[in-house]
């Protein structure tokens, strides 16, 4: 049975798990047979999870939501955060047509940014979900100005997020097989 082991900075430590703040190292499948390459990558990718959580990016809800993580489901975490941004996009379109179609129609944009802020909820998308409710905020004061900042706010934080989930599931599958085995289309 291969040895489990877990990646902390530049030291393997064999440890069932291994907290940073409140999210859990990934797994490194047998570190002794690992290539130095692949141990980098690996602190890499945790160090980069590290970074998104610490700058408030992401919350402890990814962090529960890697710990449904297992051997059976091995890119769990990938699957959601695709199909996070694939139903985020629709929703933020639906914004943006809302936006256009319905100025003022304040109720309605509030009950398209509270799914988005529902989705971002979900996957622990912190700094997304805040400028949803900022979003919210302004419709409740009837503020159409408000609105449209907090919307591209949202758009930014998007964005970024998409940049800083890719980034780390990349290193993630440069790291090996406790990475995702395969991509998921996002």
């Amino acid at each position: 049975m291969p040895t489990i082991g877990f990646a902390f900075e530049e030291s393997i430590v064999s440890t069932p798990r291994l907290p940073i703040g409140r999210c859990t190292l990934l797994p490194l499948l047998d570190p002794s047979r690992m290539s130095l390459e692949r141990i980098v990558s690996r602190v890499t990718s945790n160090q980069s999870r590290k970074l998104a959580v610490g700058k408030g990016y992401l919350d402890e809800q990814f962090c529960q939501v890697e710990d449904l993580q297992d051997e059976a489901s091995p890119n769990f975490v990938e699957e959601v955060v695709t199909l996070f941004f694939k139903d985020s996009g629709r929703l933020m379109s639906n914004i943006e047509q809302a936006l256009e179609k319905y100025p003022r129609d304040f109720n309605r944009w509030d009950t398209y940014m509270q799914q988005l802020k529902g989705s971002c909820s979900s996957i622990g998308a912190s700094r997304m979900k805040n400028e949803c409710m900022s979003f919210r905020d302004s419709c409740g004061q009837g503020n159409v100005e408000g609105c449209m900042r907090s919307f591209q706010k949202v758009k930014r934080e998007h964005a970024v997020l998409r940049q800083k989930l890719e980034s780390y599931f990349q290193l993630l599958r440069q790291a090996g097989p406790a990475g995702a085995a395969t991509r998921p289309v996002m």
